[in-house]
């Protein structure tokens, strides 16, 4: 599933296509993704201008001139695909219409805008900008907003029972964790996943704040982490992956200098946990 620095990725790669520019026209292919597409959504896109491309958590919202809102996510293998602007220096053709080519945007300056979603675990719906869509509700701080902040976080965690690397993960915490980053986070601050959120420290608790900024900053500066289906929007991989110090390397030397240990794998609800025992305590 995309986390906060593929879905940051998408968002950006789309600006220049989408923000400030009017949809066209607007091909919805099949009747749902996940859920049911709202009512007309073909007609209710077509001819709307894209005023503001945003994100909240690891959804893509698009304010219309309309009065309504364009919430995207991309489910476990959904792609945005550009085709037919100038994006840098490269100019992406029209490819021909693929198979789960499920919603196509032709947007204004030429671009066309693809959602693509192999396995339709994706979404896209329609509300009015500036209600709160029921996906959204109950959503906790974004990382870098000033509402997430060495106060807030111990607060949170303070008294709870549960493993920190689940509070991490809980959106009503943070907002766009997810698993991948929150195993380099741990590992970057030397807290074992499985300790009790209560029993971290205020200088403990206070120093995950910029260590899951800078993990998420240097993330979205690499385009993200390529795995299974993520893409950008050009196609392009994102190469975080590849400066991943535990998660996915199970077995191999642990990075920090002097550890003689190696990376270990345990399952925590369900989900991989990739962490040093040596290192994280």
């Amino acid at each position: 599933m995309p986390e906060l620095p593929e879905v940051e990725t998408v968002r950006r790669g789309l600006l220049p296509a989408m923000e400030g520019r009017a949809i066209l026209a607007a091909a919805v292919n099949r009747p749902d993704l996940r859920w049911p597409f709202p009512e007309r959504m073909a007609d209710r896109l077509t001819g709307a201008q894209v005023l503001a491309l945003r994100r909240r958590s690891k959804y893509i919202l698009a304010d219309l001139s309309t009065g309504e809102t364009l919430l995207i996510h991309l489910g476990m293998s959904g792609r945005m695909l550009v085709s037919g602007v100038m994006l840098g220096e490269f100019h992406h053709d029209h490819p021909a219409p693929e198979k789960h080519d499920h919603v196509v945007l032709s947007m204004e300056g030429g671009a066309r805008v693809t959602f693509n979603d192999a396995r339709r675990f994706g979404a896209m719906d329609l509300y009015p900008t500036g209600d709160t869509h029921w996906l959204l509700k109950g959503l906790g701080p974004e990382p870098f907003g000033n509402d997430f902040n060495e106060t807030y976080l111990a607060a949170r965690l303070h008294g709870r029972a549960a493993p920190i690397k689940a509070l991490l993960l809980d959106q009503r915490v943070v907002a766009g964790l997810g698993n991948i980053y929150v195993c380099e986070v741990l590992f970057r601050a030397a807290i074992d996943p499985r300790r009790a959120a209560g029993s971290l420290t205020a200088p403990q608790a206070a120093a995950l704040v910029p260590l899951i900024r800078d993990v998420l900053a240097e993330a979205i500066e690499a385009g993200g982490s390529s795995l299974r289906d993520y893409r950008q929007t050009g196609g392009e991989l994102g190469y975080f992956q590849h400066a991943f110090r535990v998660y996915g390397r199970e077995g191999e030397p642990c990075v920090t200098p002097g550890c003689t240990d190696t990376v270990t794998r345990i399952v925590q609800s369900g989900r991989s946990t990739f962490w040093c025992p040596s290192c994280q305590h």
